[in-house]
């Protein structure tokens, strides 16, 4: 399984950006997915979740009301989008599939991870 995060970059706070991961086929309609984020010396912390069918979600606290996880299985691709960034949101975004269709707020409920995409908000 391979999952290919990309759409990070240098923005200002305020400023919105739309990460997306590619999947492949299989998982793109056999399992829940999520998004992680890990900022320089901490732990890796749950974003937000997604259901097989993207008719159910899941988000921290902390992102509730500005981020947006949605999937588009006919491409094979989850999407986060991030709107009204804080410098707070600075990490490493890295997707993950998870283990059938667990898509909640534990890691060890994913079984593969994408290599990471740096998202970095300036205040």
């Amino acid at each position: 399984v391979q999952l290919q995060a990309s759409g990070g970059g240098l923005v200002q706070a305020g400023d919105s950006l739309r990460l997306s991961c590619a999947t492949s086929r299989r998982t793109a309609s056999n399992n829940g997915m999520g998004w992680f984020r890990q900022a320089p010396g901490k732990t890796r912390d749950f974003v937000a979740g997604i259901s097989m069918r993207g008719d159910s979600v899941k988000y921290a606290d902390s992102v509730k009301g500005r981020f947006t996880i949605s999937r588009d299985n006919t491409k094979n691709t989850l999407y986060l989008q991030m709107n009204n960034l804080k410098p707070e949101d600075t990490a490493v975004y890295f997707c993950a599939q998870g283990r059938g269709a667990n898509f909640g707020a534990e890691p060890s409920l994913y079984s593969y991870w994408g290599q990471g995409t740096q998202v970095t908000v300036s205040s």
